[in-house]
């Protein structure tokens, strides 16, 4: 689902992966993370992401998803998640941001992998 132009885009939005001291921070950076069910005494039954990161990065990584979808490839572990989501009977945009949470943190392990060689 990534070609040489989406990955560009996408390296050049995350920039240097280093400053991210996990995957969770790059997840919140992306603005995909949902706040917490609960406060106090006032408990969240819809919740929705916190759009606060990087609106480029966010569409950049839902053009990446609409690819795996279009193109299912069976063996791709990201498919297989969409697709267990999708069976579950989960909205469009909770599949699709579960999808790039999921990217994301598939992508920080690759490249600190690589980086840590």
């Amino acid at each position: 689902g990534v070609g040489e132009i989406l990955a560009a885009k996408i390296v050049a939005e995350i920039g240097d992966i280093g400053r991210f001291k996990s995957k969770n921070a790059l997840v919140c950076y992306a603005g995909l993370e949902a706040p917490p069910y609960d406060s106090g005494k006032f408990e969240s039954a819809n919740r929705k992401i916190s759009k606060q990161g990087s609106p480029h990065l966010r569409k950049a990584l839902f053009q990446v998803m609409s690819c795996v979808l279009q193109n299912a490839p069976v063996d791709d572990p990201i498919f297989q998640f969409l697709d267990r989501k999708r069976a579950e009977g989960k909205h469009y945009y909770c599949y699709m941001n579960a999808g790039c949470a999921k990217f994301l943190r598939i992508y920080f392990a690759r490249v600190n992998e690589y980086l840590n060689i």
